[in-house]
């Protein structure tokens, strides 16, 4: 979207393009990865979704909700940057506002950070109150949390020795395969701290107790990460999610 001329942009809004909005976080990834894995990762697989259907990729929002210590390692990491609920619900609305009044009728929020994820579920119910108060009946939204269109088979390809859940996930084998795929040059394999994986109570305690969470902040191992695993993620996204956003736009 960013590198077109404004009349440019018009034309593929009036034309139907379905728009991608990427929304992430400035989070600590330990060692080895950079600050912005959660929003170079939903830009990339929107950027490659985005090429199947002919749609744009808006510029991303970089900050997220608060990083929680048992999905994220916490707030306390010094670079975790993060918005209060209030602000990100206000953003993705105001941003959402926006695109309804270019025409934008079709559009799929890619989210790449977990904490994000009411709300942007917040944020998109009071964007569509204030549509209909506008006149506009006929705006559509996608919510994706791509990590959630992996197959059975390749989790168990990731995971031989059983899937920890997409929580602990953060910044281990699932991420950083991604990033070997997408940005190969932005991760640092040689720089993994061996640790073991974070051991966190079913419940949370405030303040927070810094004690279970891995002082790298990768809170299970990603030593097993690879380029071609992130190539096998991607084809998967590539083909299920591009069937979903067909089937629901009613595209052929």
């Amino acid at each position: 979207m960013n590198e077109l001329s404004w009349p440019e942009y018009r034309q593929r809004i009036l034309a139907g393009a379905v728009v991608f909005l990427p929304v992430g976080a400035t989070e600590q990834h330990g060692h080895h990865m950079p600050l912005g894995v959660d929003v170079f990762l939903p830009m990339a697989i929107s950027k490659m979704i985005a090429k199947n259907l002919d749609g744009l990729v808006a510029p991303g929002l970089a900050y997220g909700y608060k990083s929680q210590p048992r999905s994220g390692g916490g707030n306390h990491y010094i670079g975790t940057t993060s918005l209060s609920a209030a602000s990100l619900i206000g953003s993705l609305k105001d941003v959402l506002l926006e695109f309804a009044r270019h025409g934008c009728r079709k559009l799929v929020i890619m989210n790449g950070h977990y904490e994000n994820a009411m709300f942007e579920v917040e944020a998109i119910d009071l964007a569509l109150q204030d549509m209909r108060c506008r006149g506009v009946h006929d705006f559509k939204i996608l919510k994706i949390d791509y990590f959630e269109f992996i197959p059975e088979k390749t989790l168990q390809m990731l995971f031989p020795d059983g899937f920890p859940g997409w929580a602990l996930e953060h910044a281990a084998v699932f991420e950083t395969s991604l990033m070997l795929h997408f940005h190969p040059e932005l991760v640092h394999m040689d720089r993994l701290v061996d640790e073991q994986p974070a051991n966190f109570p079913p419940y949370d305690v405030y303040p927070t107790n810094l004690g279970p969470i891995p002082p790298s902040g990768v809170l299970s191992k990603a030593c097993s990460a690879t380029a071609a695993k992130g190539l096998k993620i991607a084809d998967d996204f590539d083909e299920l999610i591009t069937m979903s956003i067909k089937e629901e736009f009613g595209i052929a």
